[in-house]
């Protein structure tokens, strides 16, 4: 029996199909990775990326900017105030809002800008770009 998940944003459902799993990073806790038959789970999500691996073959790698993930059942839910998925990412307007992040932390502009570093890697992550 595949994992039932979906990825939901104020938005919009972004996703909502069949995987074999879910690998999400979690804030404090690192990366994990959910099978069906997974003990119930909820976590807070950190800036990173979200893989889907379909039942279908190939996978949904999206970056996730903060949230929750919700394990139960053999259903995944994925709450995140910002997510995109990889096919949605522009990936020349992260690599300029890395830069700015990264010359804002030269600048010890330390703060917001690591905020924007990390949703920045996590775009160009998910969009396969990273350098």
């Amino acid at each position: 029996m595949p994992l039932a998940v979906e990825l939901v944003s104020p938005e919009r459902t972004l996703f909502s199909g069949e995987a074999t799993m879910v690998r999400a990073r979690t804030v404090g806790g690192g990366d994990i990775a959910f099978l069906t038959g997974h003990t119930p789970f909820v976590g807070a999500l950190a800036i990173s990326t979200l893989e889907i691996t379909l039942v279908s073959g190939g996978s949904e790698v999206v970056a996730v900017h903060g949230g929750f993930i919700e394990v139960s059942h053999d259903r995944v839910k994925v709450l995140s105030d910002l997510a995109e998925l990889s096919s949605t990412i522009d990936v020349e307007r992260a690599r300029r809002a890395e830069e700015k992040a990264q010359a804002a932390v030269a600048r010890g502009d330390e703060v917001e800008a690591q905020g924007a570093l990390a949703r920045a890697t996590a775009r160009l992550a998910a969009s396969g770009q990273l350098s």
